[in-house]
């Protein structure tokens, strides 16, 4: 990373926090009756606030995306917040809208996922672990609907579930690869119910996830939860958590996580951090709620979509702005020179030193996701560049005289260092770009396109496929779900975020690959359906030397090694 001896904990520790109840009211207007605070520098904002503020005019919807993700990382979250506390510096109102983090990769490979260096939301410590416990109430909601289905086969099984068939599995906010496949019900009939395997999957994978950041009321969430389906019967009838009438109480335990989760960045500039949907089988961006509520109290509102543009801005578009009205005024593409000459062919130990020659290489992964997001999508684009102190103002040029051509310019940013300082050339461009070319959004496929033609148009359009392949058991299931109703559903695929391709190791931009569907499910609920493409892991595992082992607390009560 560039050159701060200070971690991200201590960074975030020296930060002058404001006591949130008063820098709500200050810029925001936001009276202290509107806030349920957890302490002094969180707090969940009430629904009936929210509710009062549906006559404002909007402000501008900016989403931060990025290249496809490589070891070196490109540096999304840490960009959104750069850019949000930039606007604020060149006189604009804004306000970041980021996921909250999950406990799986923070104790796993990545550590904390708060943004870096000087452009970071805080509380640091409580957004990486507790936060206000939405992860936990998510979780509960949906083992309880877990714990459910057991117990009604217990006690008669009215509604003929197929033990083969039950499609729900169980989660937590950990990774432990122990969990993917088990056996639940061990020990007999009678006390301890009916064996049958089970398994785990990560609470951001959970359909409750997805419905959470989908809802924008307690009704809807509620009407949503019941349309889970959690398996089938005996028939191949669908059977949904509102026939185990688990949805009431799956609301309750919910009811506070709605509630989107205000907070503020190093430069006390207003972040909602909320929800966080696996980015591969879910749509992969905060929530709808809050999202909408910040464009309500500002003039600019930041947000991100999960990994690369696409799958994360494919999914943004195509699933959150298509269910909620949302239309982004303006992309920003986040990419790295040690990204990019990864993506060149590059040798991973070699990303540090000068080589033009993959830089140029890589730059058609950027120029690719460049082209979507204004042909495919019809928004206007910046290029972000997320600076080290190893770059080159060689290689800085050549990139700047690669894209040049498609009428986007590339700005490099040292928010990372600087805070927003560093990144107002890029507010500035930002700001500019929105001012004088409009946006012109359309969707990469349309509602009444039957499912397997929008799949097509995903493949062939954003990923350069030259054909979508899939046996005949998969098309059948999806002619099924066309024919009885969902056909009008978005699709979410799921596949590697490393490549255009189902292949993670091929780099750059390929095209004219075949991508094989492995899969494919029905999220009633969340009202999309999840396209499998390659190997998909839904619960992963740790690495050899995990974060967690670095992860202590000091003998003053002060968590360490959280980065």
């Amino acid at each position: 990373m560039p050159d701060i001896a200070s971690s991200d904990i201590d960074i975030a520790r020296q930060a002058h926090k404001r006591k949130l109840v008063e820098l709500a009211a200050e810029r925001l207007a936001i009276d202290e009756d509107a806030l349920e605070p957890y302490g002094h520098y969180k707090a969940k904002l009430k629904l009936d606030y929210i509710d009062s503020l549906q006559d404002r005019k909007d402000g501008k919807l900016i989403l931060i995306t990025g290249i496809s993700p490589t070891p070196p990382g490109e540096g999304k979250t840490t960009t959104t917040v750069g850019l949000g506390d930039a606007l604020n510096r060149i006189g604009s109102r804004a306000i970041v809208c980021v996921r909250e983090p999950s406990l799986g990769p923070c104790f796993g490979l990545k550590g904390g996922a708060a943004g870096g260096g000087y452009a970071q939301v805080v509380p640091m410590e409580d957004i990486n672990l507790h936060f206000t416990g939405d992860f936990h109430a998510i979780g509960l909601a949906h083992n309880l609907l877990a714990a459910l289905i057991d117990n009604h086969i217990q006690h008669g099984n009215r509604l003929d579930f197929d033990y083969r068939l039950i499609t729900l599995k169980r989660v937590m906010d950990l990774n432990d690869r122990s969990l993917r496949k088990i056996i639940v019900g061990l020990g007999g009939t009678v006390k301890n119910g009916h064996p049958r395997e089970d398994g785990f999957d990560i609470v951001t994978a959970s359909e409750v996830m997805a419905i959470l950041c989908l809802s924008t009321s307690l009704k809807e969430l509620k009407t949503r939860l019941g349309n889970i389906i959690v398996g089938y019967n005996h028939d191949g009838g669908a059977i949904h958590a509102r026939d185990l009438h688990a949805h009431g109480a799956m609301t309750a335990l919910l009811k506070d996580a709605l509630k989107p989760n205000l907070v503020q960045t190093l430069e006390n500039t207003h972040a909602f951090v909320h929800g966080g949907p696996f980015a591969n089988i879910a749509h992969g961006c905060n929530s709808v709620i809050a999202t909408r509520t910040a464009l309500k109290l500002a003039d600019y509102v930041v947000t991100e979509a999960g990994f690369g543009a696409d799958l994360g801005a494919e999914k943004f578009i195509d699933i959150k702005c298509r269910k909620a009205g949302l239309a982004p005024s303006l992309v920003v593409v986040v990419a790295t020179l040690r990204a990019l000459k990864y993506h060149g062919g590059a040798a991973p130990q070699d990303l540090q030193q000068e080589d033009v020659h993959a830089l140029e290489r890589g730059v058609s992964n950027l120029e690719r996701h460049i082209n979507n997001i204004r042909n495919h999508f019809g928004l206007p684009c910046v290029a972000a560049l997320y600076a080290f102190t190893t770059d080159t103002h060689t290689e800085i040029a050549a990139l700047q005289t690669k894209v040049a051509h498609h009428g986007v310019k590339v700005i490099p940013c040292d928010h990372w260092r600087r805070g927003g300082a560093g990144a107002e050339e890029l507010a500035r461009e930002v700001v500019d770009e929105i001012a004088h070319v409009p946006p012109d959004l359309h969707f990469v496929y349309e509602d009444r396109d039957t499912l397997w033609t929008k799949i097509n148009k995903v493949a062939g359009k954003l990923y350069g496929a030259s054909d979508v392949i899939a046996d005949t058991r998969i098309r059948d299931k999806i002619a099924r779900y066309q024919e009885t109703g969902y056909g009008h559903y978005p699709v979410c695929i799921a596949q590697t975020q490393y490549s255009f391709s189902t292949d993670p190791l091929l780099r750059g931009a390929p095209s004219g690959h075949v991508v094989p569907v492995r899969d494919v499910y029905l999220a009633a609920g969340a009202e999309f359906l999840v396209v499998i493409c390659g190997d998909i892991m839904t619960m992963p595992g740790l690495p050899k030397v995990p974060a967690a082992e670095r992860i202590d607390v000091d003998e003053h009560g002060e968590i360490v090694g959280l980065f």
